[in-house]
């Protein structure tokens, strides 16, 4: 009984929200119909489906309150997990380029032999050699 007033009671608020809240939660709630119908058992979330919330989640602030299947956390999760991805794949090169034994060697004598001398000014000085 009072699932029934709560529905209708929601269904009156909806007259005063905004047309494209109401196309995103229709889109939220489609998508998890095909979601459950897709799948027989505990419902799977595939990669592009995982995607369409992660949107949803950083375009529409009400989000949280049209899903069902799964918990919030969870998409913040796979929102999580896509920037570790991203930031793995724009990292994947090997790091920073090796430095010659020779060009070392060079380092260490310069700094022993001028021992006031720091960094920068090592550098600066290798920098008048070309190195």
């Amino acid at each position: 009984m009072f699932g029934v007033i709560f529905s209708v009671l929601r269904s009156l608020g909806a007259a005063f929200r905004p047309r494209s809240a109401l196309l995103l939660e229709n889109l939220a709630l489609r998508h998890q119909l095909l979601v459950v119908n897709r799948n027989a058992g505990k419902p799977r979330f595939h990669i592009p489906d995982r995607l369409l919330w992660v949107c949803l989640r950083a375009f529409w602030s009400g989000w949280e309150k049209a899903l069902v299947i799964v918990q919030p956390q969870t998409v913040i999760a796979w929102h999580r997990a896509g920037f570790r991805l991203y930031w793995r794949w724009k990292s994947r090169s090997g790091g920073r380029p090796p430095i010659d034994r020779e060009l070392i060697r060079l380092i260490r004598r310069m700094w022993q032999a001028n021992p006031t001398w720091g960094s920068p000014r090592i550098r600066d000085e290798l920098a008048k050699l070309g190195l």
